[in-house]
């Protein structure tokens, strides 16, 4: 198994999907507990629900998944979130606070993962940003992510449906996130925050670098917009994912719209 799938296109706009993959090395599978071994972390069907909701969208997914090595943290192994639960580079619990290994991987192993599959997805989408930049003078990294909507060990109460990351607007021109503020704000029968409880992972906060024309945002989405429930098996449900896709084709066409605003060469 390759550790990151690319499929380029000629647009601005770069899909991070660092959670969406499914693949744990025999040898890893068999050292995580029962529990681990349902993967219930997985960001589940993001890559379908964003296929296809745009022409010339590059697209750049880890196919291996968040319990051998979380692609969205920092590879230093430092917080995201300071003071307040969450999980690393290599989780030893899930998102309810329960362990994930039988035996957990030491600092050794880690940094062995972080080589092997960490490495490779961060080569790829730096490689990808840079290619989409020299095409069009900018790039505007879209980070898709969804996660249960009640979790007590990571939140309080009821995430709301669009949870918009920017790291308090440091990670991408005020534009991009008031447009895409106003466009969730604006879905009927949706709930939505900017940089409430998630800001942005390490992914948003490493590339978004808007003085040199690389902009980056992430959307969390709670997965009662699309999943029929949020447990096993977390089975995708067509009917709301459809009505939740006319929000996001609508998302990721003003951003490709802006971006010739934004220094793209004629």
């Amino acid at each position: 198994m390759t550790p990151v799938e690319v499929r380029r296109g000629d647009g601005p706009l770069v899909l991070g999907l660092p959670h969406t993959g499914t693949f744990v090395p025999d040898d890893i599978l068999a050292r995580l507990t029962p529990l681990g071994r349902t993967l219930g972390d997985t960001d589940w069907h993001i890559d379908r629900l964003y296929d296809g909701l745009i022409d010339g969208v590059t697209t750049v997914r880890a196919n291996f998944h968040r319990y051998v090595i979380d692609a969205n943290r920092d590879p230093s192994g430092a917080s995201l979130y300071p003071g307040q639960n969450t999980t690393g580079l290599v989780p030893m619990t899930d998102f309810d606070g329960e362990p994930l290994w039988l035996d957990a991987p030491d600092a050794a192993e880690i940094e062995a993962r972080r080589l092997a599959w960490h490495a490779p997805y961060h080569a790829a989408l730096e490689a990808e940003l840079a290619r989409v930049r020299d095409i069009h003078g900018v790039a505007i990294l879209y980070d898709c992510h969804s996660i249960r909507s009640q979790i007590p060990f990571l939140f309080e109460g009821t995430l709301p449906d669009f949870n918009i990351g920017t790291n308090n607007g440091a990670t991408c021109a005020p534009v991009i996130e008031a447009i895409v503020a106003g466009i969730c704000a604006g879905a009927e029968s949706y709930s939505s925050v900017l940089n409430g409880r998630f800001k942005g992972g390490w992914t948003t906060r490493h590339y978004g670098r808007p003085a040199d024309n690389l902009h980056a945002i992430q959307m969390e989405l709670a997965q009662s917009t699309h999943l029929k429930s949020e447990s096993l098996p977390f089975d995708y449900d067509p009917e709301k994912a459809e009505r939740l896709r006319v929000h996001l084709t609508t998302i990721l066409t003003s951003l490709a719209d802006l971006a010739p605003s934004l220094g793209a060469k004629p």
